[in-house]
């Protein structure tokens, strides 16, 4: 009951504010043995010995009743907050013994959280019911940002990132679609070859989205070189219209100011809301992009990530991607 010493320094034992805890709340030594368990004498040993480790008095005793002291009153606040704290710590241990359980904190990137998240909310919620999932959507260099410092557990985005202790779990492929005005001669063609988009003018994300680098990286394999863009040299058509999200960027193309690139698996979603637009099929092997989880390499939580990648694959089957195995 004598503590523990720090630095030379004798610190309160857990169950020396255990003790003085429950004295504060029952005021009553007989009730705060009962209410935690202790004897009555142990009870008042443990106190007297807390009060001897801080240098204060505690209680002020009488032969009828119990009351805390001036200094007892303060430090009774700081004992709760501290076997509150405790008890924290142990059911987070806990937690983290049983799998599925706890929080994850899952990064999503604009262009995949709108589409996929419903897959995602309706597995964890079907099949891992403990496991407190806390979403946050952000770009792709805030994401490996957060992922790196320990603010986020697990991330959705588009791959590869090429970055060295991050491990990469592929979930699917799929195809970007041509989204065209009404009257575009290219709206509705199956076939379209690359090489098209040299000439169109292609409305694109703003700065820092992973899927504008992909549409860029897509429109120089056809032989396109794109001023304004902010990666490579200034040749070519500019680019002059940007827009921060997908949403926007389709109702740009319904007003006909060009035309740009969807990944299929937000075609449903953003062109619904629109009769105005036109989609169009490029020639295979269409330009497509990879999704995947990513974690830290030698994350405690690994193998739970992996199982929870596998689930999602079969849960993505009826979406408009090609599934991928774990070894892709």
């Amino acid at each position: 009951m004598g503590g523990t010493r720090t630095n030379g320094r004798r610190q309160p034992s857990l169950a020396q504010l255990r003790a003085f805890a429950a004295v504060a709340e029952h005021l009553h030594f007989r009730d705060a043995a009962a209410a935690i368990g202790m004897s009555q004498p142990a009870l008042s040993g443990a106190v007297s010995a807390l009060e001897e480790v801080l240098g204060v008095t505690l209680l002020e005793r009488t032969t009828r009743k119990v009351l805390l002291s001036p200094a007892g009153e303060r430090l009774a606040v700081r004992a709760k907050a501290v076997l509150a704290e405790v008890g924290a710590l142990m059911e987070e241990a806990e937690a983290v013994r049983a799998p599925f359980t706890g929080v994850l904190r899952l990064g999503v990137i604009p262009t995949v959280a709108p589409y996929l998240l419903p897959a995602v909310l309706n597995l964890v919620h079907d099949r891992y019911p403990h496991l407190d999932l806390q979403v946050h959507e952000e770009q792709t260099a805030s994401l490996l940002d957060g992922l790196t410092s320990g603010r986020l557990d697990l991330l959705l985005l588009a791959v590869p990132l090429g970055v060295p202790g991050v491990v990469e779990l592929p979930l699917y492929d799929e195809d970007f679609v041509l989204v065209t005005p009404l009257d575009h001669r290219l709206g509705g063609r199956e076939g379209i070859p690359r090489q098209a988009l040299r000439e169109l003018n292609l409305l694109l994300l703003d700065e820092g989205h992973c899927l504008r680098d992909q549409a860029l990286d897509i429109c120089r394999e056809a032989g396109r070189g794109i001023s304004g863009a902010g990666r490579g040299p200034a040749v070519g058509t500019p680019v002059t219209t940007t827009a921060a999200g997908l949403s926007t960027l389709v109702q740009l193309v319904a007003g006909g100011l060009g035309v740009t690139l969807l990944p299929r698996t937000a075609l449903r979603v953003e062109t619904s809301r629109n009769s105005r637009l036109r989609t169009g099929r490029f020639a295979d092997p269409a330009p497509s992009r990879r999704v995947a989880f990513a974690m830290r390499a030698g994350a405690a939580r690994g193998a739970e990530y992996e199982e929870l990648a596998g689930a999602l694959r079969e849960a993505l089957r009826p979406l408009p991607v090609r599934v991928l195995g774990p070894d892709d």
